[in-house]
């Protein structure tokens, strides 16, 4: 039986007694690769933000497994670019979780921030403020903060935002890479093309898993109309919480959901791209 890095036990998550993921239940499988995929709105930020433990569950819970480490890349809309750090800086907070706020780096630390910043293509960089970098170079360095955390769970909200082509190649050559050390690698990707080029396994969401498996299954047309349906239906003065509906998806093992329709107070900021107009037309995503 494969090991899971993650299960969901009824979770439901949201923001100011608004749920936006309701009663998720499945697992992630250790060492998987997957892609969250949904309309705007629909809980993808909010999902990684609970599993990573920023967002406490309003009821159910996430499960980790035990000792893993975690690295959480929020989106570039949530950094602060204009805080005066240097991209060295930037970079060795990946190490703060083994050196603690006050503990001293060692040669073996600056050893590691080097090799990362090169891994990323930004030797020479190390004293650049980060105010100074363009989106896909200040990607490629957060992504060498995560890259020194060597993290056992990898957490990417919509990493290849504002950021260039050949950037966004380099990208998934690294998250190809941890998906080949055995870490389990989970992706908030708006770009559907690149989730069936490179993810073996999508969950769709839509406040609830529409669909989640295996990346072919899991985005065949129907769900995706479903997922944008299903965006499109909410309503603001509906009860948060009806009567239990079995969501359609591609392993019925894995999880189940129920059916709400609540609307999101935070998640609908962050946006996912207009492929196979997956995002709703009703203003409410």
């Amino acid at each position: 039986m494969t090991e899971a890095s993650l299960t969901f036990r009824d979770l439901t998550l949201g923001y100011f007694s608004h749920p936006a993921v309701h009663h998720l239940n499945g697992s992630v499988a250790r060492g998987s690769l997957t892609a969250i995929v949904g309309p705007n709105g629909s809980g993808k930020s909010t999902l990684m933000k609970g599993i990573v433990g920023v967002l406490e569950p309003m009821s159910g819970e996430v499960q980790h497994n035990d000792g893993a480490r975690v690295a959480y890349l929020p989106q570039q809309s949530e950094i602060d670019r204009s805080f005066p750090a240097r991209v060295v800086d930037l970079v060795s907070l990946g190490l703060w979780p083994k050196r603690g706020l006050l503990g001293r780096f060692t040669a073996e630390d600056r050893a590691s921030v080097s090799k990362a910043l090169m891994a990323v293509g930004m030797e020479g960089f190390e004293g650049r403020p980060i105010d100074t970098l363009s989106g896909g170079q200040l990607q490629r360095a957060l992504f060498a903060r995560v890259l020194v955390q060597d993290a056992d769970l990898i957490l990417l909200d919509e990493p290849f935002n504002a950021v260039d082509a050949k950037t966004v190649g380099d990208l998934i050559a690294l998250i190809k890479r941890w998906h080949g050390e055995s870490r389990t690698v989970m992706v908030v990707v708006h770009d559907l093309d690149l989730v069936r080029t490179h993810f073996p396994e999508t969950l769709l969401l839509a406040r609830q898993p529409v669909a989640w498996g295996e990346t072919r299954e899991t985005l065949r047309p129907e769900n995706l109309l479903k997922a944008r349906r299903f965006n499109e239906a909410w309503s603001d003065d509906a009860p948060w919480c009806e009567a239990p509906e079995t969501a359609a998806h591609a392993h019925p093992h894995r999880h189940d959901g129920r059916d709400h329709h609540d609307h999101d107070h935070h998640d609908h900021h962050h946006h996912d791209g207009p492929a196979e107009h997956l995002h709703a037309g009703s203003g409410k995503a």
